[in-house]
């Protein structure tokens, strides 16, 4: 399939629509109410710091919803405006965090369920709107809906958008695509859905994996066995990797993306020498420029002097989860929850570790004066932040904030 073709023939259609219906300084307004934070905004304007009693809030100076977040969330809030009526879908979260999700199931927004690990699309009708979210969807999904003639909505990040242009790019001179990022993962599932060969590798360890293979070759069937969910039909490694270009997951370590970059180019170098890499490894920037700036005010942040780290954002969030990748590689003592609701109590929270498992930890919050560092996924509300931090003020019986 020429998914390029395809793509730009979508976007021509009646049926397609990627920007808003004239409603954005009402839904703005909307979206100000649910979402924003008076609270969040006094401790920005403080130099991102705030005591009140026994309690000082550090935030990051960089957090919380980015551009392409609030793009998607407001166009969502957009077409419900827009087509009043009619039955309206989305393939699948609209962004990752669960008070936004449910404030859409609120608006009647339905979401396409699961059937055996498959997305259940016999419910969705002719001329039912979709709204694709904003990490993109896999342009079969875009192929099945085209077909049904429903009315599309795509609120897909730019950043993401970028992604699919340069694996485009990678099979255009038949390069097989390096994806850093999560195979499971929407947006990864959508990137590969546009490349010609790919390879998914998820870590700098599978990437020195894969290049060792590359110059000292190695067990083939152990070689397919281990990325047998994470490569491209009929991927045969002794032959698809001696053309490659790198291409990320958004969300992913921004340093990590750029180690396992050079990693491929030194490899390549090696194997081919320096004249030949150009015809044998391709590199463009595709780390998104929110996902940076988060890192890196969290990187900021943990050199401060914290009691605890609180990381705000769904369960899902990949972004979200390598911020608390940091905290931990401090050595703070660090807690992720998607939502206030997560403080049972001043003894305990509820909280998802790094490995995905749940947990609940005791004695959290130490007694006598503390510092709190906070930072959120760029998929989370102010407001979900300020929720949180109202709840350790409380907790800590320090002064009411309203």
């Amino acid at each position: 399939m020429d998914t390029k073709a395809f793509k730009r023939a979508l976007q021509h259609s009646e049926n397609y629509h990627r920007r808003g219906f004239g409603h954005k300084e009402e839904v703005a307004t909307q979206l100000n109410s649910e979402y924003q934070s008076g609270l969040i905004q006094e401790i920005r304007d403080n130099n991102y710091s705030l005591t009140r009693g026994d309690v000082t809030i550090r935030l990051a100076e960089a957090f919380g919803f980015c551009w392409g977040v609030e793009r998607a969330v407001a166009m969502a809030y957009e077409t419900r405006k827009h087509f009043p009526s009619e039955r309206i879908w989305i393939t699948n979260e609209i962004i990752h965090n669960p008070s936004v999700n449910q404030r859409l199931k609120e608006m009647q927004v339905g979401f396409i369920s699961l059937k055996a690990d498959e997305k259940d699309f016999s419910v969705v009708g002719s001329g039912d709107v979709v709204i694709l979210p904003a990490f993109g969807a896999s342009v079969q999904e875009m192929q099945l809906l085209s077909d049904k003639g429903c009315k599309i909505v795509d609120t897909t990040c730019p950043w993401v958008s970028k992604v699919w242009n340069t694996v485009e790019k990678h099979k255009k001179v038949e390069c097989t695509s390096i994806i850093h990022g999560k195979y499971k993962h929407e947006e990864t599932i959508a990137t590969s859905s546009f490349a010609g060969k790919y390879l998914i590798v998820l870590n700098l360890q599978e990437a020195e994996y894969v290049t060792s293979y590359i110059l000292n070759g190695g067990n083939r069937e152990e070689f397919l066995a281990k990325f047998s969910k994470a490569c491209s039909s009929g991927f045969d490694p002794d032959t698809d990797l001696k053309k490659v270009g790198i291409a990320n997951q958004t969300t992913m370590l921004k340093g990590e993306t750029e180690q396992i970059g050079k990693l491929f180019e030194r490899t390549m170098m090696k194997k081919y020498g320096p004249t030949e890499l150009n015809n044998h490894f391709q590199s463009f920037n595709t780390i998104c420029d929110a996902t940076q700036e988060r890192q890196d005010a969290m990187l900021e942040l943990v050199e401060e002097k914290l009691d605890f780290m609180i990381v705000i954002g769904g369960f899902n969030s990949s972004n979200t989860a390598h911020l608390q990748e940091i905290a931990v590689e401090k050595k703070i003592p660090s807690y992720h929850v998607d939502s206030v609701e997560r403080i049972l109590s001043e003894n305990n929270i509820e909280h998802r570790q790094l490995d995905g498992n749940i947990e609940i930890s005791e004695n959290w919050l130490p007694d006598g004066e503390i510092i709190v560092g906070i930072t959120s996924g760029a998929s989370t509300p102010d407001k979900v932040v300020e929720d949180v931090i109202k709840k350790i003020f409380e907790l800590k019986k320090a002064v009411a904030v309203v």
